[in-house]
């Protein structure tokens, strides 16, 4: 029979500090993931009622409004678009780098030096979220 040791509240919440490098990569990528996922139905659900013409409403059609171009533009008008933009960015980025880097391991390269990749792919993460800021912020193309 097995016992268990019941390790009480306090000893619980100092565990976050005992994680290695894999842990924090695992906890990071099924948090992005589920980002993602939040994100792909929050873009369908605004995506599908901002496309009214393709009801086949005549009076959408006739009236020649286009109710997409003007809610995409409504959204990209403001600043905290914008930003949530960016972070998206930096999830999408983690999440396929930290994935391509779970490729290798699984692959067997890199196995010594999982918490190198990982670390680096942290930081090539926050490269290109701070290179692509200022093209996020200032609206350029729309």
């Amino acid at each position: 029979m097995s016992q268990s040791y019941n390790r009480g509240l306090i000893e619980d919440f100092g565990r976050w500090k005992e994680f290695s490098a894999g842990m924090w990569a695992w906890i990071f990528h099924k948090f992005t993931g589920w980002m993602l996922i939040g994100y792909l139905f929050t873009h369908i659900a605004v995506l599908s009622t901002a496309i009214g013409a393709a009801s086949g409403d005549a009076s959408m059609i006739q009236a020649e409004t286009d109710v997409y171009t003007t809610t995409i533009q409504g959204l990209e008008e403001l600043f905290i678009v914008r930003v949530l933009e960016v972070g998206l960015l930096a999830v999408a980025v983690f999440h396929i780098l930290n994935g391509l880097r779970l490729l290798m391991v699984d692959l067997g390269i890199g196995l010594e030096a999982q918490d190198r990749s990982f670390y680096a792919s942290l930081i090539l993460t926050g490269a290109i979220t701070v290179a692509s800021v200022p093209t996020f912020l200032s609206g350029v193309g729309f």
